[in-house]
């Protein structure tokens, strides 16, 4: 077998779905989302939205697009669009994050645990009041197939910090 086949045989190899990435399918469907956002001390802004999950290319990545529910606050007209999906390089899942309330991509990586329905996942952003890096963790939960939990933390320097955390329940 020449290198060159070889090299071909290995590219179509790490396109190919794995185990890991069945472990995303309970997340397709359409899910009611209660948000909780904790902007500094005290009570979070509450709101609520729509998340559309489905898979995208050929099965090998979760492919997220969010609206939210118009209302007060800062973020009115909130949508979100995002990618999950399982590294087959790599070994550990990617994920990346935008949306209608900044300019910048959120990536994060990270692994599940034994179970197969808890991930964490460790990534960093800028500070937009110091323009400093601060590390970010993230924790989503499948409590079972119509339900799953999404937590945000966020590096301080007085330690860890819920900023964050979604609770999904699927639509009917």
């Amino acid at each position: 077998m020449s290198d060159q086949v070889k090299d071909v045989d290995a590219c179509a190899a790490i396109g190919a779905p794995v185990k890991q990435h069945t472990l995303l399918e309970p997340f397709v469907g359409t899910f009611r989302a209660r948000v909780k956002l904790w902007m500094g001390p005290g009570d979070p802004m509450e709101s609520t939205g729509v998340m559309t999950n489905t898979m995208d290319l050929g099965g090998t990545f979760l492919k997220q697009h969010y609206v939210g529910d118009p209302g007060p606050g800062p973020f009115p007209e909130f949508e979100g669009r995002g990618y999950w999906g399982y590294n087959t390089v790599d070994h550990r899942y990617e994920g990346f994050w935008i949306d209608s309330s900044s300019t910048f991509m959120m990536t994060e990586q990270g692994q599940v645990n034994e179970s197969g329905k808890v991930w964490t996942m460790i990534g960093s952003n800028t500070n937009p009041e110091t323009g400093e890096p601060m590390k970010k963790r993230t924790v989503i939960t499948l409590n079972d197939n119509d339900h799953h939990l999404m937590e945000m933390y966020f590096e301080t320097p007085e330690g860890e910090s819920k900023s964050m955390e979604i609770r999904y329940e699927r639509m009917k």
